[in-house]
Parts: structure tokens; C-alpha cells; sequence
């Protein structure tokens, strides 16, 4: 396999930083491998940053950066960018909203200035015309995605339960109907104003560059944009490592079969305890030769699947998403009783050697695959600027992974992987519901197109 990045003296990425004199953070990390380049561009806002009655608010205005700016009409981003010969997108979460473009090298510039444009003219094109649009669009997303699918609910309502009330992470990116609904053109204009400001937003660039021509076209098209200081930080996302206590609702609705879904509370992102975590989730249900797999669709042949993955979060605890979809006339009770008896286990012993094995290769995979594309590693280095304040972890994240032990994980999986550190969701299909087929999202984030 072809290296996915060219190394930096130390044997990680070669990555370097530069801050202009308004806030705005550059990372840049040159790759003459191909002749193309991408841009990410990541703004420390998120749903976490919502208060209660503006639900969605970031997911809306993370649609609202592509109906066009001072100099770039409508459309005009998408057509622009696409027309070179690139593609782009953005999306939102809990923790952060992210522009992308990857482009043909030699239309670099054109990318920058695009993304500079709206960050310091979008006020000039926002109207009630873009603002009602957009409006209707994240509302059909919402229909079509969480509440006129099988399951579709399932991440919403989840987290609901795993997050009290208040706090910052109780509500998903998508937001309400009702708040959408009460959002004004005031509010989108109040937001854009707090939030997209370059003193609140780090740009990477990786691929065939020159970096000198980059900052100079960064400069150019962002150094003349104001920072603004009236940014509030999100409200607290701590909470107690565990739930203390089970929580369960049903769920009665026109699905294909019945369903037993759970979310754990588990270690932050950017740990070794999160990490721990994702091995032991890994080998427990990640693919066909899990535990989960083995145990509930090859032996016991009640489930038609079963997984178990990790959402990482950095602001609060991340959780364990559990998901499995039962078979025939296979009940909810049988699933529990197996479930929990292949925790109990795994929580005793521990993963073997081969699991722990497989499970680090798996992860050093998918790992890899990402960095091999210039937009995944430019989304990797805003990511590791924006939530851990330095991008260079990028080149020590996998040996961290690899470093954790097979008692690391075991004594994870005993501390959360426990009845009383869940929430439950279980569907339980009405009677002559017709198969529909399984279209859980568990929608973390939100894109624009």
C-alpha cells in the first residue's frame, strides 16, 4: 500500500501551524503524491452550544452557509466547486460544525476564497427568502431521515435518555420540529455573528501545495475578516462515570421486527479509557466474527443482527451504541438474557490475545484508510485542533490504541458495560406491520446535501 502521507522528521505526518493576526488557525501538511488538495474548515459550534427553544440551530445554519454570500449567489458555492472539477460538503454535531472541498491542486485558491467569502460576507445574502428555504429543506431532512423510517427516532430518543434534560447533549443535531419552526432571522443572523468568526474556527489544508502561495492566499482571503470575542462556552457536559440505574421506554411502531437498542455511558474521547472502550466494543460487535454476531445470529440464530460501536465524545461521556435486530419470533427477553451473559463474560475474562489482536488491526485499518485520503487527514488535523488544541496527536492517535492491553480493556467493560449504566430502547413492531426494511441512522452529524 502506497504511504498514506509524507512523513515529518519524527515518522508522523509532516504538519505545520500558523495563526493570522484576526484568530483564525491554519494547519497545513503538503503531499505531493497526487495532484489534489483539500480544505476543511471546522468552527467550535455544535448542538451543545444550543439553548433550550433553538434546537437545530447549527444544523440550519451549517445549510444556510451554502445558499450563497456577498459574491457567490444561491447555488453558486456548489456550482463553483463542482464546475473545477471538486466536491464538497459540510456537516454538523454535538461538538463542532466542518466545511469541506477537495479540489484539483491548481484550483486551491478557488476553494479558500469561496470559504473566506462566506465567513465574512454571509450576512450580506441572508434574508427571509434563503432563511424560509433552508428551513424547509432541514425539515424534509428531518422527515425523511429520523421520523418517516424504521427506527428512525432510535439516536434521538437514545440520547435523550442517556443525557439528562438540561444538559447540552440531551437534544440531537437535528433539532425539533417546533424549534425549527420558532427560529428567526434574527437568531440566524445573532448566531452567525457569535459563532463563525475566524478567531473560532481552524482551516487545514493537506495535499500537492506550496506552502508559502497557501498562507499567502489564506492571508489574502481570511486576514481581513474582524474576530468577535462574544462567544460563551457550552454549558457543562459533565457528568457521574455511570447512570446509576437502568432506563427503558418502548416503543411501539410500524417497523420491520422487533428491536433491542442500548447506549452505555462510557469514558471521553481523547482518553486511554476511550480507547479501551472501542477495543472492547470492537470485539464485541464489529462485523461478522464479534462475540454479539457469533453468539445472537450464528448460534443462537435469533438476531438477523447485532452490533456495537462507539460514538466519541469529547464534551461528555461518549457512549457505547448497542443495536440488535431480532429474527422471526425471536423476543426482546431472549436477546437481553444473551446479551447480558456475553458482557458478564467478556467483563471476567476479558478479550483473548487473537481478539485483542484482531481488534487493534481492525481499528489500525480503518485508521489508515482514513489518512489515506487528503480530506480525511484534513478533517483529522481540525479535528484534533478544535477538540484537543493540537493537531500533531494525529501522528501518536493509532500507537495510543495499540498500546492499550488486554487488562485495560477488561477492566473497562467491568466498570460500564453493566445493566445499570444503560439506556434501553426497545421497538416492538404493531401488529401486520409490513417489512418496511432497517434504516436506523444514528445520525451523529447532519450534512448539507
Amino acid at each position: 500500500m502506497a504511504n498514506p502521507a509524507p512523513a515529518s522528521d519524527n515518522g508522523g505526518i509532516a504538519i505545520t501551524e500558523h495563526r493570522l493576526a484576526n484568530g483564525l488557525r491554519v494547519v497545513l501538511s503538503e503531499d505531493h503524491l497526487t495532484p489534489v488538495a483539500a480544505v476543511c474548515l471546522w468552527y467550535d459550534v455544535g448542538s451543545r452550544h444550543e439553548v433550550k427553544g433553538r434546537t437545530g440551530l447549527a444544523h440550519l445554519f451549517e445549510h444556510l452557509m451554502f445558499q450563497g454570500s456577498a459574491n457567490v449567489s444561491n447555488n453558486g458555492h456548489f456550482e463553483l466547486v463542482q464546475g473545477a472539477g471538486g466536491s464538497l460538503n459540510g456537516t454538523t454535531s454535538f461538538e463542532r460544525t466542518n466545511y469541506f472541498e477537495t479540489m484539483p491542486a491548481h484550483q486551491l485558491e478557488l476553494a479558500l476564497w469561496l470559504e473566506a467569502d462566506r465567513m465574512g460576507s454571509l450576512l450580506a445574502a441572508l434574508d427571509d427568502a434563503s432563511m424560509e428555504n433552508q428551513r424547509d429543506v432541514v425539515k424534509n431532512e428531518r422527515r425523511q431521515r429520523y421520523d418517516n423510517v424504521p427506527y428512525g427516532t432510535a439516536f434521538e430518543k437514545l440520547t435523550a435518555l442517556s443525557f439528562p434534560g438540561e444538559h447540552p447533549y440531551h437534544h440531537t443535531p437535528i433539532g425539533s420540529m417546533a424549534d425549527l419552526d420558532a427560529a428567526t432571522l434574527e437568531d440566524a443572523r445573532t448566531f452567525f455573528r457569535t459563532y463563525y468568526a475566524p478567531n473560532n474556527a481552524v482551516l487545514s489544508v493537506v495535499g500537492d501545495i506550496d506552502p508559502e502561495q497557501t498562507i499567502a492566499w489564506v492571508e489574502k482571503y481570511f486576514g481581513t475578516i474582524p474576530a468577535h470575542d462574544g462567544k460563551q462556552p457550552p454549558r457543562d457536559g459533565t457528568l457521574p462515570e455511570t447512570m446509576g440505574k437502568e432506563v427503558r421506554e418502548l416503543v411501539e411502531e410500524e417497523v420491520p421486527s422487533r428491536a433491542l437498542m442500548a447506549s452505555y455511558r462510557l469514558p471521553h474521547d481523547g482518553t486511554r479509557e476511550a480507547d479501551a472502550a472501542d477495543l472492547a466494543l470492537t470485539v464485541l460487535g464489529s462485523g461478522e466474527s464479534s462475540r454479539l454476531y457469533n453468539r445472537l445470529v450464528r448460534r443462537d440464530r435469533t438476531a438477523v443482527s447485532a452490533g456495537f460501536g462507539l460514538l466519541r465524545l469529547a464534551g461528555a461521556p461518549s457512549l457505547g451504541w448497542l443495536d440488535v435486530k431480532t429474527s422471526g419470533e425471536a423476543t426482546i427477553e431472549q436477546i437481553e438474557l444473551a446479551v447480558d451473559e456475553e458482557l458478564a463474560r467478556f467483563a471476567a475474562e476479558g478479550p483473548t490475545t487473537e481478539e485483542l489482536e484482531r481488534a487493534q488491526a481492525q481499528i489500525e485499518r480503518e485508521w489508515l484508510d482514513r489518512l489515506t485520503t487528503v480530506a480525511g487527514r484534513a478533517d483529522e488535523l481540525c479535528r484534533y485542533a478544535v477538540l484537543f488544541g493540537d493537531p500533531k496527536l494525529v501522528n501518536s492517535a493509532l500507537d495510543k490504541v495499540l498500546d492499550v492491553t488486554a487488562d485495560e480493556v477488561k477492566a473497562v467493560a467491568a466498570a460500564r458495560l453493566r445493566p445499570d449504566n444503560r439506556a434501553v430502547l426497545v421497538y416492538e413492531p404493531l401488529p401486520d406491520t409490513a417489512a418496511a426494511g432497517d434504516a436506523t441512522d444514528g445520525a451523529a452529524e447532519e450534512d448539507a446535501a
